[in-house]
């Protein structure tokens, strides 16, 4: 039998916590190892327990949130662990700052029940997931940033002239099957190169590709911006 993705649950809430804890405890192929009131908990948690997943809250005491993820996504020790952000508060700074934090996802807590738990699923799979809502700020945020701010990331150093479209089509939020009929190549093909693009330095999943797509410059913003409206 497949074991099932194990899941601590950090929030600084207890009833939350509990409320979390039941909804992953009674739904299949998942269960919840352990729970964190505080980002140093959470983060000394997942070394002792050692999760597929981390649903964690941003606003703790001591540690916030986005700090325990950098330290979890940082450290050789946690880095298989993945780490889901899930919070009232979709503020800019805040999904940003998780992302560029090595957060696989961001969703907000009035998320329904099945989506949660299906996002837990994605991430568990080495999948990205951002909510929609926060797609399009993130996306309308890049689209703020004046040039000057651009930077070349490792991502960037040394891609073919293929490996570039793939990723400016990552980037505007293409799935791969998408991306497979827009270059005419197979979806096989398709995750070569998005292998070969994960295998660089900084890009832990397609979430950090995107940034590292948008920080550089390679991805007009404003076009994405008005693709991601038009939908």
């Amino acid at each position: 039998m497949t074991e099932p993705i194990r899941v601590l649950v950090a929030d600084d809430q207890s009833l939350l916590r509990g409320s979390f804890r039941v909804l992953i405890d009674t739904a299949p192929g998942l269960t919840a190892v352990g729970e964190a009131g505080t980002g140093t908990e959470a983060v000394d948690s997942t070394r002792r327990l050692r999760p597929d997943v981390v649903l964690m809250d941003i606003r703790m005491p001591g540690m916030d949130g986005i700090a325990a993820t950098r330290h979890i996504a940082g450290s050789p020790e946690t880095a298989g662990t993945r780490v889901l952000i899930l919070t009232t508060f979709d503020l800019d700074e805040y999904v940003y700052g998780a992302l560029r934090a090595g957060a696989a996802g961001f969703l907000l807590k009035d998320t329904s029940p099945e989506a949660l738990l299906e996002g837990i699923r994605t991430v568990a799979a080495g999948e990205s997931l951002l909510a929609p809502s926060v797609t399009r700020r993130l996306i309308a945020e890049f689209a703020r940033m004046p040039p000057a701010h651009h930077t070349r990331g490792p991502v960037l150093d040394g891609l073919t002239e293929r490996e570039r479209e793939v990723l400016v089509l990552v980037a505007r939020g293409l799935s791969n099957a998408d991306i497979a009929a827009y270059l005419l190549i197979s979806g096989g093909t398709v995750k070569t190169y998005i292998g070969r693009l994960l295998s660089k330095p900084g890009a832990r999943d397609r979430a950090q590709l995107v940034i590292s797509a948008y920080e550089s410059g390679l991805v007009s913003a404003g076009h994405a911006v008005a693709e991601v409206d038009d939908s």
